[in-house]
């Protein structure tokens, strides 16, 4: 933390296009946090990019980078495979860690990784950004008040069409490629979110590409939660575009256009349908990932309860160790 302005000072740990397209400008933007550092395998590659986004520290191996004094937290945007090492690494090292989703590849990786940040004292988190942003509150909120009456199901979808990106990393089932990893995590960790319980069962049937190195290049699933509420979902990395979530109750719905990468102008608005009237919920226009990153700093600098506790991290990869398997073994699991 520098001591001049109380500020979480955050490291970068590779130089993957989400860190520069949206959480290091989200965290330029957050109260509490500054980028400090940036580090990859080249240090060429380090130095250009410290140079075009301003960032003071350039280091080219991610060892140097833990090894600063003066870094407090890093952002892991690595590939899936890579996350367990190196948030192991960085807990060891004394770092706070804001861990790029899916946590890991399967939920014993991510109790790893859990376990780790809590035997070092710092503090873990899944960079889910939408669900910092207050309208997923506001949700809950409208759920609460009984408007749209009991819940009967949510539909979530989140695809798009990557297909001709060769060398994706997402299309290497080793590192941890495929839709359900990338996007599916999406309407699931919302469904578990909206409902405040945890799946029972899960069925998915998906499209393993060989073009694509095997990976689930699209998968539509049924999550099964307590009461009888399901969650059907499909998610694809060659289909077009959508991104968008359903909550349908007795007396009405709620729907969300863009749901998860939500814009912060106008389109990060919802609907609410009761008895026929549609009126739109206007939600303030900030940045999710500036959010995410005060969040974090937040816990680290105040000690304020993490907004979701490392465990939820686990609990999503559950679901999605269950969702791969029952894509694979074409059969129905039980949680």
């Amino acid at each position: 933390m520098t001591k001049d302005t109380g500020k979480l000072r955050f490291g970068i740990l590779g130089c993957a296009a989400i860190a520069f397209r949206a959480v290091i400008p989200g965290i330029r933007e957050s109260e509490l946090g500054e980028v400090a550092a940036i580090a990859s395998r080249s240090l060429d590659k380090a130095k250009e990019a410290a140079a075009k986004w301003d960032i003071p520290q350039a280091y080219g191996s991610y060892e140097e980078l833990l090894a600063d004094e003066s870094i407090d937290a890093v952002y892991i945007p690595l590939p899936n495979h890579l996350h367990r090492e190196w948030t192991i690494k960085a807990a060891q090292a004394g770092k706070h860690v804001l861990c790029e989703k899916p946590a890991a590849l399967t939920a014993a990786e991510t109790e790893e990784m859990v376990a780790a940040c809590a035997e070092a004292g710092v503090v873990f988190a899944e960079a889910f950004m939408y669900r910092h942003h207050p309208r997923y509150r506001m949700v809950r909120e409208i759920i609460a008040s009984g408007e749209i009456g009991e819940l009967r199901a949510i539909r979530g979808s989140f695809t798009f069409n990557s297909s001709g990106n060769a060398g994706n990393v997402r299309f290497n089932r080793d590192m941890g490629g495929g839709s359900l990893y990338d996007i599916g995590c999406y309407p699931i960790s919302a469904a578990r979110y909206v409902l405040g319980q945890e799946p029972e069962a899960v069925t998915v049937h998906a499209f393993f590409s060989p073009q694509h190195g095997d990976v689930d290049m699209m998968a539509s699933g049924l999550v099964e939660f307590p009461g009888a509420v399901g969650l059907t979902f499909d998610c694809g990395m060659w289909a077009a575009g959508r991104n968008t979530l359903e909550i349908l109750g007795t007396e009405g719905r709620i729907e969300f256009p863009s749901a998860y990468v939500g814009p912060t102008d106008a389109g990060a608005n919802f609907f609410v349908t009761v008895k026929g009237e549609r009126r739109e919920v206007e939600v303030p226009h900030v940045n999710h990932y500036a959010l995410q990153a005060d969040s974090l700093a937040r816990s680290v600098l105040t000690g304020e309860p993490p907004a979701f506790e490392p465990s939820d991290a686990v609990m999503n990869m559950r679901v999605l160790d269950a969702c791969l398997e029952s894509a694979r073994e074409r059969r129905r699991v039980v949680l």
